[in-house]
């Protein structure tokens, strides 16, 4: 087959605003195994939205949002129902403003040979196709945008927010989460930002000026983000996956308390994953577990052993029509910077 007969049928992001889910959420309450658990986490995510001085931080490790969940997160952002994001750089940069640049994600199958694939230059997360020539182009506009800053350190969050605002005069597709961001003013932080597309795009920035040249620092993204937590008089933790986004997110906790400033363990916490936990891994610890750090609390606290593109949507539609956020306050953090 040529190249153009694996990309043919495009991945659709789901559409939270037209389903509503809280039907189906509140049977499933009554359920057993993993829809109580669902159940009782959208009902947790609503508590977020409706407690007065709660601020909501969504955590996003994995490939959601190539596999059709970009939209639902943009959503969330929209509708002032996620005030701060900690995600990978590849949900950032591979995954949504790959697609703000007009590119797309397509549907496969994992039943293929990868050799033929790469001989096409045709990348695959799981049954996902992705245009390796059109990657290459979004690492180049990362080069191009970093050349166009000042050279200096910026936090992941400052690179981000730069990128939100090229897209306002460049973008090619609604709806970009980064956009999104950018325009109301809620941060994105990724600490493990050179691992994505943005990493190939700031290598070449830096090969092309060895002597002054953009640099991501990863602890200012930290202290950024623990500056946020001691700002929000309690908190919410929206977490998809795991890995360095989520203990990002709950080490603030313990970053505020060495910076001799005590806040809240973070009172609310949802995970979505199927990470197991016997291995010991950070990434899939539970929030049982994390109590004994001092990060969350665990009255309302909810794991879901499930994986996210077949939840999430449930979750965030329920949210989304149980109408919470109509009220909330606004918190642009980005502000704050």
């Amino acid at each position: 087959m040529e190249k153009k007969d694996y990309l043919k049928s495009t991945v659709e992001h789901i559409d939270i605003k037209k389903i509503n889910a809280v039907e189906i959420v509140e049977a499933m309450k009554k359920m057993s195994f993993t829809s109580r658990d669902l159940g009782r986490a959208a009902e947790i995510y609503d508590m977020m939205l409706s407690e007065k001085d709660c601020a909501v931080i969504l955590t996003l490790a994995g490939s959601t949002s190539a596999g059709g969940c970009m939209n639902l997160y943009t959503d969330l952002v929209k509708n002032n129902m996620v005030d701060a994001i900690v995600a990978t750089g590849a949900s950032i940069v591979d995954m949504d403003f790959f697609e703000a640049l007009g590119y797309k994600h397509y549907r496969g199958t994992p039943y293929v040979n990868d050799l033929e694939l790469r001989e096409r230059y045709i990348d695959r997360i799981y049954d996902t196709y992705i245009d390796e020539e059109q990657l290459q182009e979004c690492d180049k506009t990362i080069t191009k945008i970093a050349d166009s800053l000042e050279p200096r350190p910026y936090s992941s969050r400052e690179f981000i927010r730069e990128m939100g605002r090229w897209l306002t005069k460049n973008s090619k597709k609604k709806d970009s989460l980064v956009q999104a961001a950018f325009e109301n003013n809620v941060p994105i932080f990724c600490p493990a930002f050179s691992d994505s597309s943005a990493g190939f795009g700031l290598v070449l920035h830096q090969h092309n000026h060895p002597e002054k040249h953009v640099s991501i620092d990863s602890v200012k993204d930290f202290y950024e983000l623990t500056k946020i937590k001691m700002a929000a008089p309690t908190s919410g933790l929206l977490m998809i996956g795991g890995g360095v986004p989520k203990n990002f997110a709950q080490d603030t906790v313990v970053c505020a308390e060495v910076l001799g400033k005590e806040v809240p363990v973070h009172k609310y916490a949802i995970q979505i994953t199927v990470a197991d936990v016997r291995d010991g891994a950070c990434s899939s610890s539970t929030l049982k577990e994390a109590s004994s750090w001092g990060k969350v609390d665990t009255t309302y606290e909810q794991m879901v052993y499930a994986e996210a593109t077949s939840v999430l949507p449930l979750l965030a539609s329920y949210a989304y029509h149980k109408g919470s956020w109509k009220t909330r306050k606004k918190w642009e953090f980005a502000k704050m910077f």
